[in-house]
């Protein structure tokens, strides 16, 4: 929540700099966003490598069809949740944003003091294939001393990332802000904002809805008392804004909804990972809306979106699991495949943020989901114990009294 405050500051900020700062001030700001903008563009394709690498090489060898069930339907609801989101932000944002404000008559753009660039280490793309290739043969062969080396270097990252990267996004998203207020598009950017906020909240909970109602209805359980009983993790996401964070009380309240320990212990840490159904829905609503902003984009169409939800969805196998951390992951396929740069992505950033809670409640609730399935499957092919779940949760219940 620290992190929340600190961006709205930097928005004010940047907008007090561009309105009302003399020139060297706004200039100093632009200089900020370019040099932390570089710094981010570096990081995008190591967050890539190492993190995807070292989530796919800490995938278990010979965990059969459980694993190959959650992975493929964790994949696919992300994938799914994404292409939904897209259709109803193509179709609704138009009409949302018609009357925003318009475009004030700014002044001429200024040249930050540096200019400096920072080229990246290696390709977004090469960075995803690489992470592919290692981090399965390491699964697959157990290469203790690679994978070793390989959670190391996701550990240098990390730190960089938390103690680095995402400090200075509130200074990154002021110069954003203050070149935008001194152009004169400040004021139509935050009158989109709430709205795009709004819809893709409104989303999240349609998506959970949805998803809980088809299973209960299936499964031939109460739509509403699987929801209910995931409604503490969804709280306890809101707060942390991590999935990791969360975890224990995922479990508690997934196993309260009658999934056996075995499923739920599996499935419940490795969705915390690679489930990013909500995320999915805010950047790409978020996407949708900076490509209409943009005077320099065209907004997508639907075949052009689902190469790019594809590769998202690989990219959020292993997002740091941090506040941010699934949209610092998404910067590079937004970059090399719907052409965003530095003004796009720091709009990007400051979106995201702004309902970051949001989205990680919705993917720590939808990994209910998905437990609950698995355990199904497993239960039907004799892998778990096919005790009822109605027995398994009075049990629980039982447990907790």
């Amino acid at each position: 929540m620290k992190l929340i405050v600190k961006l709205i500051l930097g928005i004010i900020a940047g907008l007090l700099i561009g309105l009302m700062a003399p020139d060297v001030l706004v200039r100093i700001a632009l200089t900020a966003k370019i040099i932390i903008g570089q710094l981010i563009n570096f990081t995008i394709p190591l967050i890539i490598l190492f993190y995807v690498m070292s989530g796919i090489a800490s995938l278990p060898k010979n965990s059969g069809a459980m694993l190959g069930r959650t992975v493929g339907m964790a994949y696919g609801s992300t994938i799914l949740a994404g292409i939904l989101a897209f259709l109803v932000a193509s179709n609704l944002l138009p009409g949302m944003l018609s009357g925003m404000a318009p475009v004030a008559e700014g002044r001429e753009a200024l040249a930050p003091f540096i200019d400096l660039e920072i080229p990246a280490a290696l390709p977004v793309m090469t960075a995803l294939v690489l992470a592919f290739v290692f981090g399965v043969v390491i699964s697959r062969r157990e290469l203790s001393t690679l994978k070793s080396a390989v959670f190391e270097s996701r550990e240098v990252v990390d730190v960089f990332l938390n103690r680095v990267i995402i400090p200075l996004l509130p200074l990154f998203i002021a110069g954003t802000f203050a070149e935008m207020a001194y152009e004169g598009q400040a004021l139509s950017t935050l009158d989109t904002f709430w709205k795009v906020l709004i819809l893709a909240i409104v989303m999240h909970w349609v998506w959970l809805s949805a998803a809980y109602l088809m299973t209960g209805l299936l499964q031939r359980r109460s739509p509403l008392g699987l929801l209910r009983n995931m409604l503490p993790a969804y709280l306890t996401a809101l707060g942390t804004m991590s999935s990791a964070a969360t975890i224990p009380v995922s479990l508690r309240q997934t196993k309260a909804n009658g999934v056996s320990d075995e499923v739920a212990d599996f499935s419940v840490p490795l969705c915390a990972t690679i489930h990013l159904s909500g995320s999915t829905i805010t950047i790409v609503t978020c996407a949708t809306a900076v490509m209409m902003m943009s005077h320099n984009l065209n907004i997508a169409s639907v075949g052009e979106m689902v190469p790019f939800l594809i590769m998202l969805g690989l990219t959020m196998i292993a997002a740091p699991g941090a506040p941010g951390g699934a949209v610092m992951a998404a910067l590079g396929v937004l970059g090399s495949m719907l052409g965003f740069g530095e003004a796009e992505l720091g709009l990007m950033i400051a979106l995201y943020l702004a309902q970051d809670s949001f989205g990680t409640a919705t993917n720590v609730t939808g990994d209910g989901v998905i437990a609950l399935w698995v355990d199904h499957f497993a239960r039907r092919d004799g892998v778990v114990s096919k005790k009822s779940p109605e027995c398994l949760n009075t049990a629980e219940s039982a447990s907790n009294r």
